[in-house]
């Protein structure tokens, strides 16, 4: 038997290169782009951008090109994987696409969502809902019956995932219901398994889990006290890891978790040494309308202790705050970083009035609190969380955003998390 694999030149117009998650959620010239694995892996761009993984690879004489699935429902470790393992299949003299096209057990849940999830990117044109598909699977369900054969997922199955989200994130977990749903009625239609879909609410879910409109709304959410926030910066400061740096970023900014995990290099502008010191901060963070709850462009003062988490991260054209797989944090990363904060302190951290452990959004609490117990600008803070407000205030929000007072507004509160300035 004689093995090839694609060399330097394999095709196209396409030399061979260690393919990244970066590069491969650039814009790419469409033809072959060849993966340096040695298993002879491509990329395939076509010219209106949608990209799928193939593989050339010879067995006893005969050149094969197999397809291994879209990107990014495959991702390229797993494309990677399917790779290798082809060509271990032809070592052994058996054909990999005659034995990948013959019949398989059951597909797991999350192979089918992915195929749900590309029909959603071609059919919605909002690239934000896009994200949301996938990212709330991914986040709540993937990780409870992800891997499971979906035949074997039953009503009460669903109802384990979705009960601890239906009081804290009522309206989360009712779309995270609905997305469910469709994926096992894309599984029925395709007759991997039978009706009933065990996801529909009437008459089945709705039995287990009361009505939206019953559950009662949390209205705050849970915040530091301001006698504990010193001692938790410090704890912070200890950490490492992408998701603490976002969680010193969030805190400083006094900013929104979606508007920290979706930060992009590109949107920030760092001033020169003489610049930053005519000024007195170092750059503007701008973050666009369409991460803003109030769909306006927000400018964010950089200030010294926001510049050094910035210069400790490697910069490249992607997200400041990436996860391992280059997209951005999910949610649960900070939330789950406090969560263990509050379990490893001896005393915790806990919101006065609910008692409830701290939580990332309440940390914008803890700012306007001592805000107040300051007798800091409530005009600079109330601008510096982006609120919506209403009078002369709002008025002076259109005219001008204050940014050099809001500098100094966040220096102040940096200092009092170090432990510099007293509250």
């Amino acid at each position: 038997m004689f093995l090839y694999i694609c060399g330097g030149y394999c095709g196209g117009n396409n030399v061979k290169k260690r393919l990244t998650s970066q590069y491969l959620n650039s814009k790419i010239d469409a033809g072959k782009h060849y993966d340096d694995n040695g298993t002879g892996l491509f990329i395939s761009v076509k010219e209106s951008g949608s990209k799928s993984w193939g593989q050339k690879i010879r067995f006893k004489g005969s050149q094969l090109e197999l397809g291994l699935g879209s990107y990014p429902a495959t991702s390229l470790a797993e494309a990677r994987r399917i790779s290798t393992e082809n060509k271990a299949m032809t070592a052994k003299g058996v054909n990999p696409k005659i034995e990948r096209s013959k019949p398989t057990s059951i597909p797991t849940f999350s192979e089918i969502a992915y195929d749900v999830i590309k029909m959603k990117q071609e059919s919605l044109t909002n690239a934000k809902h896009q994200a949301q598909w996938q990212s709330t699977l991914e986040v709540y369900a993937f990780p409870k019956i992800g891997n499971r054969p979906v035949n074997e997922i039953t009503v009460n199955d669903i109802h384990d995932l979705l009960k601890p989200l239906w009081k804290a994130k009522t309206e989360t977990a009712s779309r995270l219901r609905g997305r469910i749903e469709k994926v096992f009625d894309y599984a029925i239609v395709k007759q991997m398994l039978p009706p009933p879909n065990p996801a529909v609410w009437k008459g089945n879910l709705s039995v287990l889990l009361p009505q939206k409109s019953k559950v009662a709304k949390v209205k705050n959410q849970p915040a530091l006290r301001l006698e504990d926030t010193q001692r938790w910066w410090a704890d912070l400061q200890q950490r490492d890891g992408i998701g603490a740096f976002a969680l010193r970023f969030l805190t400083i900014a006094a900013s929104r978790s979606g508007e920290i995990r979706g930060m992009h290099w590109d949107e920030i502008e760092l001033f020169g040494a003489t610049k930053a010191r005519q000024l007195g901060y170092h750059g503007i963070w701008t973050c666009p309308a369409h991460r803003m709850k109030a769909k306006r462009e927000h400018r964010v003062p950089i200030i010294k202790e926001m510049l050094e988490i910035l210069l400790a991260l490697k910069k490249n054209k992607g997200l400041v705050f990436p996860s391992r797989n280059d997209t951005p944090l999910s949610d649960m990363t900070l939330s789950a970083l406090m969560r263990r904060m509050h379990k490893a302190d001896n005393v915790g951290y806990i919101d006065a009035k609910s008692k409830r452990p701290a939580v990332p959004h309440g940390l914008r609490s803890t700012f306007r609190d001592w805000v107040a117990e300051t007798g800091q600008s409530r005009e600079s803070a109330e601008l510096q969380l982006a609120h919506k407000f209403g009078g002369a205030l709002e008025h002076t929000y259109y005219r001008t955003d204050i940014i050099d007072k809001r500098a100094e507004l966040l220096s102040d509160w940096a200092k009092f998390l170090d432990g510099i300035l007293k509250n």
